[in-house]
């Protein structure tokens, strides 16, 4: 047998709410946000929730917020962020779920279609072993272009980032466990031996229902 891992998923599993949503909020009550990008976060939603839109071109969406800015400006309040914004969501459960596989020797591994400088607090603080996420392509001078640096953690590319590390790490799959919210998480889900799902969207609920996962809730 080889190592066993543990895959986490972060919006709405890890925590439960959508993360961009509480940063969107954030920014906009600090001033750093114009009224034009939220009204087309708005509008890219309406899509996304109706299925329209995949989970990668929202990423993309969120994260032309970015163009044009120092890297290092985000950099410097991420800790703070995280522990005063982030943390109070944090899943009971999950994160529950988190320590026994922590406590069994498991390999844990943050798997999130989220960006790398607001992750990064979430896995130091939680102790998990590997973050796999979205990067921030880095400009002249540490600008920010507002594009991502390889491919958005989500749907294929995240199932391959994680069957990439699983190789490297001689993981056994089959008896690995891995934890999602959403549909787009299915690749993931369908990777390891021991699928979770956690609060489900209905098309997820549904694919569990078939497939005899089980279905977890955050208490």
């Amino acid at each position: 047998m080889g190592t066993i891992g543990a895959f986490f998923d972060f919006d709405r599993t890890l925590i439960d709410v959508e993360s961009p949503r509480l940063g969107i909020r954030y920014l906009w009550e600090h001033g750093l946000v114009s009224l034009t990008y939220v009204l087309k976060v708005m509008a890219a939603n309406l899509f996304y929730q109706r299925h329209l839109l995949s989970d990668e071109a929202m990423t993309r969406v969120l994260i032309s917020f970015y163009r044009g800015r120092p890297l290092a400006l985000f950099e410097v309040g991420a800790q703070d962020y995280y522990h005063q914004v982030l943390w109070p969501h944090l899943a009971p459960n999950i994160v529950h779920r988190l320590r026994e596989h922590q406590a069994a020797g498991h390999v844990t591994v943050l798997i999130s279609a989220g960006l790398k400088y607001l992750l990064e607090p979430v896995a130091e603080d939680l102790g998990f072993d590997h973050l796999l996420c979205t990067d921030l392509e880095v400009g002249p001078s540490g600008i920010l272009t507002g594009r991502t640096k390889g491919p958005v953690c989500s749907e294929r590319h995240k199932r391959g980032l994680a069957a990439k590390l699983a190789d490297a790490l001689g993981m056994d799959l089959k008896g690995s466990s891995a934890y999602g919210d959403h549909h787009a998480d299915i690749p993931l889900l369908e990777l390891v031996g021991r699928p979770h799902v956690v609060e489900p969207t209905d098309r997820l609920r549904k694919v569990a229902a078939e497939r005899g996962w089980p279905i977890l809730t955050y208490r």
